[in-house]
Formats: C-alpha cells, structure tokens, sequence
C-alpha cells in the first residue's frame, strides 16, 4: 500500500523559508516521478513540482518557478520542497503525490495517490 507522509509545514512571514518533507513507503520510490501539489482554500489542486525517477529532471509551476527547490534522496525514500522568498499567495495545503510511471502526466493530478498533507501558512 503507497503511504506518503508530509511534514514541516508552518507558519511563516512574507519573504521567508520552509523546507517540506515526505516520507514515502509501500512502493519502489527510486522507479517513479514524484510531485508537490497544493490546495489554496476554496481553490481546486494546483501543480507545483515534479522531480523525475533519478533526480536529473525538475519541473516546476510559473508561479513557484526560481522560489522552490525540488529534490528526492532514494536511498531514504524521502522527497523534498525547499520554500523560499514565500508570499501570501503560497499559503495551502502541500501535498506530495506519487506519479503513476517516470514522468508526469497532468491529467492523474486528481487522481495519483498522495499524503494528507502540510499547511503553509504566509503571513505577517
């Protein structure tokens, strides 16, 4: 059973850091993409990330692009999302989804198995 566990979320102050964390499990994490979602409040899911099986590859939205950093450690089957230079408008519910092969196709954002979640908080 895919089991995907998100921590490090918070409250934080425009311009500030985060560093989010998912621990994956029930699945080989080295063999498929992984990707960070987010869901504003009244707001449908959004894409943030993608990193690619190895590492090598990292997409990102246009609205985090040059503010977010993407990267996994397979050896520790985890998965990371360094926040930086945060603003009001980032402020949701991260989530890390595990994609159904090496890449991404973004019509299974609704439907890819991911954690419960880490709510990021921008505010002063």
């Amino acid at each position: 059973e895919v089991q995907l566990v998100e921590s490090g979320g918070g409250l934080v102050q425009p311009g500030g850091s985060l560093r989010l964390s998912c621990a994956a499990s029930g699945f080989p994490f080295s063999a498929f993409a992984m990707t960070w979602v987010r869901q504003a409040p009244g707001k449908g899911l959004e894409w943030v990330s993608t990193i690619n099986p190895g590492g090598g590859t990292r997409d990102y939205a246009v609205p985090v692009k040059g503010r977010f950093t993407i990267s996994r450690v397979n050896a520790n089957n985890t998965l990371y999302l360094q926040l930086a230079s945060l603003k009001t408008e980032d402020t949701a519910m991260y989530y890390c989804a595990k994609e159904r092969f090496n890449y991404r196709r973004a019509g299974d954002i609704d439907t890819n198995p991911r954690g419960r979640g880490t709510q990021v908080t921008v505010s002063s």
